[in-house]
């Protein structure tokens, strides 16, 4: 197919259709894939960049020409970087590690999820939601083989392709899932950590209604690591935040509804009822 440069541009906020760019930051551009983000990290045009996680399955041709629209038609990524293996989060990975010959970085816990070792523990269709919680059953819940690519997150924090970026552990959602954060600018990139919007009902997955809440209930085995990761991230008190799911969020907002989030996880976040709820 063609590559038409006019197809993708960078959208304001309050945009969020499927195969729109949208600005969080000059260097920060995240990339809706149907239901779920992408990042790309590294100024327009420039060489030096990378991709924060892959999207969903059959997303491999969306992902490479937005990339090649932001930062030219031969330019590739030092590196895809991964928050953690989910199936919305690595469903191009093998394609796009491959189109690119690049590497691919995870936390070590991942590892037997992105190494075809072991599927993630099957979703909780019983846990309090809506529909999608119902519906989780359907989800793909296979590993990935993304051997002899990937690699484990240096252990010093630092993010091979980010400088100035660290990675933070924020076990949860996924034992190894982690969060990205550059302390000159307190800019936040967090994966399913917490989400901006409900991924439990549909209609504010259609609708991208905004709403800060804790990770998917149906993907989350530990509500316990998932409440003192979203604790862990606060402390930091982020001045914007790029999440797997939903609008950027930035500023006074941010700040206000993450602190509720973190104080009340348990009555917030927490579902009432579920097969991983203590």
């Amino acid at each position: 197919m063609p590559h038409n440069p006019h197809h993708h541009k960078a959208m304001p906020m309050t945009s969020m259709k499927s195969g729109d760019l949208f600005e969080v930051l000059p260097d920060v551009v995240g990339l809706t894939v149907k239901i779920v983000n992408v990042c790309f990290v590294g100024l327009p045009k420039s060489g030096d960049w990378v991709l924060v996680d892959a999207g969903m399955p059959k997303s491999k041709n969306l992902i490479a020409e937005a990339a090649a629209s932001r930062f030219g038609e031969s330019s590739r990524p030092k590196a895809i970087i991964l928050t953690h293996g989910h199936f919305d989060h690595v469903g191009s990975v093998v394609e796009l590690a491959e189109h690119w010959d690049v590497p691919v970085y995870a936390h070590a816990l991942e590892m037997p999820y992105l190494t075809g070792e072991k599927d993630y523990p099957y979703p909780d269709t019983q846990v309090e939601g809506g529909i999608i919680a119902k519906l989780s059953s359907l989800f793909p819940n296979t590993p990935v083989d993304l051997r002899p690519r990937i690699q484990t997150l240096p252990e010093d924090g630092s993010v091979p392709g980010m400088p100035g970026w660290r990675w933070i552990a924020t076990p949860g959602h996924t034992q190894g899932h982690v969060s990205f954060f550059r302390d000159s600018d307190r800019a936040m990139i967090v994966g399913d950590a917490f989400v901006t919007v409900r991924q439990d009902e549909l209609y504010q997955v259609l609708t991208q209604h905004e709403e800060l809440s804790g990770p998917p209930r149906y993907f989350t085995p530990d509500w316990d690591a998932a409440r003192d990761s979203v604790q862990r991230l606060a402390a930091l008190k982020p001045s914007v935040v790029l999440t797997g799911h939903g609008r950027p969020m930035a500023g006074e907002a941010l700040n206000h509804d993450l602190e509720t989030l973190a104080r009340d996880f348990d009555h917030i976040a927490r579902p009432s009822h579920g097969k991983s709820v203590k």
